[in-house]
């Protein structure tokens, strides 16, 4: 028997490697308004908190609110039509879902992303094995606020007490405390160790095969 009934993953740096395109398209949209370019790792530096958050640590400081919105309509442009273009499923992630699903377990993504993002990026490389997606969405507070993880297990019909939140930054880690349940920090994805903030890991993993067996209760 599987350790947990759902188990609800961060996206971005935990099921998919999307930095490369979210670097693009943010570079895009700061050359637009004229702005410099920002390197991969400031970037990096940058994803966590939802991409308002991202082009307001990208554009020069100082920058008034409106020309802030422009460059996010902008970056949202072409994000949306160039969300896949490097954009790939982290090496055993795939086998990791097909896993899951095949013990009866929910498969669930909370994503600090926009929501159509979110939607089209689980259909693009995982079909059929997203049980409920969930984006930034109007009237539901970004992560770490543990309204996205509640209203996953409502609709999932899930217990707290049999559900795991997965996610490779403090933010995710954060989301699983202020829900209630039970936390993994993953080490592949964009938060290094040292970019935790001091944060107690609940439980850490290497590997995706590490992951799955803990989930899946294959250490006995």
């Amino acid at each position: 028997m599987a350790n947990f009934d759902l188990v609800i993953f961060d996206l971005d740096g935990t099921l998919l490697n999307t930095l490369d395109d979210l670097a693009a398209s943010t570079n895009h949209a700061l050359a637009a308004h004229g702005f410099p370019a920002r390197t991969t790792e400031q970037v990096r530096q940058a994803i966590g908190n939802g991409v308002r958050n991202l082009i307001r640590l990208s554009v020069p400081e100082g920058m008034p609110e409106p020309v802030q919105a422009h460059v996010l309509a902008d970056f949202k442009a072409h994000y949306t039509a160039n969300v896949s273009v490097h954009t790939r499923p982290y090496p055993g992630i795939l086998e990791l879902l097909r896993a899951l699903r095949a013990e009866g377990v929910r498969v669930a993504v909370n994503s600090n992303k926009v929501d159509s993002a979110v939607r089209l990026l689980c259909e693009a490389h995982f079909p059929g094995l997203i049980d409920f997606a969930l984006g930034e969405r109007e009237g539901i507070p970004k992560k770490p606020a543990p309204d996205g993880v509640r209203l996953i297990q409502r609709e999932l019909d899930a217990d707290s007490t049999r559900t795991l939140y997965v996610g490779d930054g403090d933010t995710d880690l954060l989301t699983a405390k202020n829900a209630g349940i039970s936390g993994a920090w993953v080490s592949w994805g964009y938060r290094h160790l040292d970019e935790l903030g001091g944060i107690d890991l609940p439980r850490a993993f290497d590997t995706v095969e590490a992951l799955r067996a803990y989930i899946l209760d294959r250490n006995k």
